[in-house]
């Protein structure tokens, strides 16, 4: 099922998809038997394009970008990235997670350099491009601190800049806001659309909150209830910069807010918050 607010739905040009899933399922195997993570998913997504996964606790969101980050393999079906089937993690393929995942052994600026120098780019380059994406994350004046003398969102500031700079043109987001307060969450959302149309990177971001999902999103992929399956697919074409409080923001959350809580069997709707 799709349902679009856009003739033409932004951040989507024409070609071939960047990301394609198709007919993915997920089962691991438990104590007390098989368990079903996933059921014949079926996304596509076009290069540039910023995605939102929406759904509950539990419906297999974090699977699912961990089997596209090559982290899982799926039990059945395909993945693949600019055409290719993925068996395996790849730098085209960043992931940032809640929890940052910085070296704290490492400063700001060696945590951003990591991936190239492991890859091999020349000295003079990887300079360049660190620069560049400390600049564009504003953290050129904390370059030199360790990660334990960062605040949570400088953090996960650096963790974006450490993907972008490994040449990743596809960032994969676990709930990368997910543990901040509600007013650092906002600014980094703002920041992280700001680096997205500054790189037209391509956007997979996996949330439970339906006002960051339609603060965002060019489009939304809502998730039932596990075992994981695309519930409806909704492009969205409001304005940037985003008004919160627009009657067009709010009618798309209401709307979006009960296709997601009609499959969740005796749990209370998902908040505007964020809140699960």
């Amino acid at each position: 099922m799709s349902d679009s607010y856009a003739s033409t739905p932004p951040g989507r040009p024409p070609g071939s998809p960047i990301l394609r899933i198709t007919g993915a399922d997920k089962i691991f195997n438990a104590s007390n038997g098989p368990v079903e993570a996933l059921n014949d998913i079926h996304i596509t997504i076009e290069k540039g394009e910023f995605v939102c996964l929406l759904g509950a606790s539990g419906c297999g969101k974090s699977t699912l970008l961990r089997i596209i980050a090559g982290f899982e393999q799926a039990s059945r079906g395909s993945v693949s990235a600019h055409g290719v089937d993925v068996d395996r993690p790849g730098p085209d393929r960043g992931m940032v997670f809640q929890d940052y995942a910085l070296f704290p052994w490492l400063t700001v600026r060696e945590n951003i350099e990591f991936g190239p120098r492991h890859r091999g780019v020349p000295s003079q380059d990887i300079a360049r491009t660190t620069e560049r994406f400390l600049t564009m994350v504003g953290l050129t004046t904390c370059a030199d601190r360790y990660p334990h003398q960062l605040s949570g969102g400088m953090k996960q500031r650096v963790a974006i800049a450490r993907v972008l700079a490994n040449d990743a043109d596809i960032l994969l987001m676990d709930e990368p806001f997910g543990a901040l307060d509600a007013l650092i969450r906002g600014k980094l959302q703002d920041d992280l659309i700001e680096i997205w149309q500054s790189t037209r990177s391509t956007i997979l971001f996996v949330t439970h909150s339906v006002e960051e999902a339609v603060l965002l999103a060019d489009r939304i992929i809502v998730m039932t209830a596990g075992p994981g399956r695309v519930d409806c697919q909704i492009d969205v074409d409001l304005p940037r910069p985003r008004d919160v409080s627009s009657p067009e923001l709010n009618a798309l959350r209401r709307d979006v807010t009960r296709r997601l809580t009609n499959h969740v069997t005796g749990s209370p709707a998902v908040e505007a918050s964020g809140e699960s």
